[in-house]
């Protein structure tokens, strides 16, 4: 092999990180608020960038939630609480 650090397909120019947020942590919210990008940065939960909501955890009130991508999971767990969500574009 001429060349055995270059293997395989990599999209490094065109990927993008999300960080993740777990469902647990929008507890911290108080019941029937809307919480999106700037209620979560003002939190510490997340750095100025692309988020994802993931479904770590339990949520015990309801929320509505706007973010750029959820889990499957996630959004169940949300709606299960009584709460909506909203899909922001990227």
């Amino acid at each position: 092999m001429r060349f055995p650090n270059r293997r395989g397909f990599t999209n490094h120019r065109f990927r993008r990180d999300y960080q993740p947020v777990n469902v647990s942590a929008l507890n911290a919210f108080p019941e029937g608020s809307v919480v999106g990008p700037e209620e979560l940065k003002l939190q510490g939960l997340i750095e100025p960038g692309l988020f994802k909501i993931l479904a770590g955890g339990d949520l015990d009130r309801a929320l509505t939630v706007r973010a750029p991508k959820f889990s499957a999971a996630a959004k169940a767990k949300i709606e299960g609480a009584g709460g909506s969500v909203e899909e922001l574009s990227e």
